[in-house]
């Protein structure tokens, strides 16, 4: 499991805040449109922040626990699958947070 256990840890991430969606009403997948919007931004950037810094060796990625398979400017596909699935995390968890404050205060 060693070069794909960065990929299996963000699939657990999701795993664990996937019943969110249904159980607490957070309501993230529903507008795929919106979600899509929201996640642009932090994943340009940070993709863009990790290209710069393995650009200038200023860090780098253990091949021991990636896949190997690099997308432009040598950023590990991990990499932009966690800009993806760490805020979709913390959307859900969010959504959910508030929608249970909401129930409380109701």
């Amino acid at each position: 499991m060693g070069q794909f256990q960065y990929v299996v840890l963000l699939l657990g991430c999701l795993a664990l805040t996937a019943p969110l969606e249904l159980l607490l009403h957070a309501h993230v997948y529903r507008n795929p449109l919106r979600l899509a919007r929201t996640l642009v931004v932090p994943v340009v950037l940070f993709f863009a922040w990790d290209a710069i810094a393995i650009h200038r060796n200023v860090w780098s990625f253990a091949e021991r626990y990636t896949t190997g398979w690099l997308l432009p400017l040598h950023v590990p596909l991990e990499e932009l699958i966690f800009f993806i699935v760490i805020p979709i995390c913390a959307l859900l968890t969010f959504e959910a947070v508030e929608w249970l404050e909401g129930r409380r205060h109701a």
